[in-house]
């Protein structure tokens, strides 16, 4: 009886695989094949660029331009506007004496000016020195030493301590030095800046139209691009639906496509703003300094450069999507 029992063996029972374990197991199988899947759209969109680098090419060229249009439109407004806003600043009132006002007397209402709340600074222009400039300037000086006297008057230049409403602002310190004794008219210099501002904002609601049709531009030959890059693999798209492949797989490698495009048109057309920044700036510089400024273009800035560089992804994303979510449904094995 004893002999015909069992021997007790030195093995130990196998401990069975725990919930959570098999659950991390079955979790990560799934991701993997989730990141293979990308990793292989990826290499067939890089792949194709390869093999068609002339076509490529050609694409990512139309397509920087596209975007380098509108952006570099931007670019220079915002750099006009900032120029616009250091002129707001020098902006002025011109506050004209009158004739026979005494020389003490001016000095006394520049004085009076500048104690104002409303006023930065008030600067006398004395009216022999302001004939000596004149006559320096104008090429007018052996004409007009056969006055008898000086036409000119003197002047108040009034800097107002704030300017953020334009020439409406500064009506009501206007007004009040217009009715100072001894002041003949005061005008405020700040006319064409304004006309500066307005033309400005023309041009850039003009760059906001001209971007959304540059923008439907894009997405139109992003769409024509993809399309022909589906046709050229139709027999090998409906293999795979026959063998089950799912929409998403086939969009997957297109949508890759796109991105790569995106990322290529946008890395050019910011080495293409950056480059025409530099080349545009010498000839600025030489306008500037024909009115007396050392304004120039501070070039693209990184912000705008990583902004460009992002919505030319996304164009270009966007563009395959809608080109393969309704050509890729249409094929359909028979």
């Amino acid at each position: 009886m004893a002999a015909n029992q069992p021997r007790p063996t030195d093995k130990k029972p196998q401990k069975a695989t725990s919930g959570a374990a098999r659950s991390r197991s079955n979790w990560r199988h799934p991701l993997r094949g989730w990141a293979d899947s990308h990793r292989d759209s990826a290499r067939m969109a890089l792949g194709r660029i390869r093999d068609y680098p002339v076509s490529t090419a050609m694409i990512v060229l139309v397509m920087s331009i596209v975007l380098a249009l509108p952006m570099g439109l931007a670019v220079l407004i915002n750099q006009v506007e900032r120029l616009g806003i250091d002129w707001q600043r020098a902006a002025q009132l011109s506050v004209y004496l009158q004739q026979d006002i005494k020389a003490d007397a001016a000095q006394a209402l520049q004085a009076d000016i500048a104690a104002l709340d409303e006023v930065a600074e008030a600067q006398l222009l004395d009216r022999e020195l302001a004939l000596v400039e004149f006559q320096q300037h104008s090429g007018l000086g052996d004409a007009l030493q056969q006055l008898a006297y000086n036409p000119l008057p003197d002047v108040i230049l009034v800097m107002p301590q704030s300017i953020e409403g334009g020439m409406s602002s500064m009506q009501p310190l206007r007004d009040r030095l217009a009715q100072l004794p001894g002041v003949d008219q005061v005008q405020i210099d700040m006319l064409w800046v304004e006309r500066l501002t307005a033309i400005l904002a023309m041009v850039e609601r003009f760059t906001g139209g001209l971007a959304v049709l540059l923008v439907l531009t894009l997405l139109l030959v992003m769409v024509n691009t993809i399309r022909l890059a589906i046709e050229s693999r139709r027999n090998e798209i409906l293999v795979i639906k026959l063998v089950g492949g799912t929409d998403a797989f086939i969009r997957r490698p297109f949508l890759y496509l796109g991105v790569l495009y995106g990322l290529l048109a946008g890395i050019l057309a910011w080495l293409l703003l950056a480059a025409g920044l530099v080349w545009l700036n010498s000839t600025v510089r030489e306008v500037a300094a024909l009115y007396q400024s050392d304004f120039e273009l501070a070039g693209m800035p990184l912000q705008d450069g990583v902004t460009l560089l992002g919505g030319a992804i996304l164009l270009g994303l966007v563009g395959a999507w809608l080109a393969v979510g309704r050509h890729a449904r249409e094929m359909e094995p028979r």
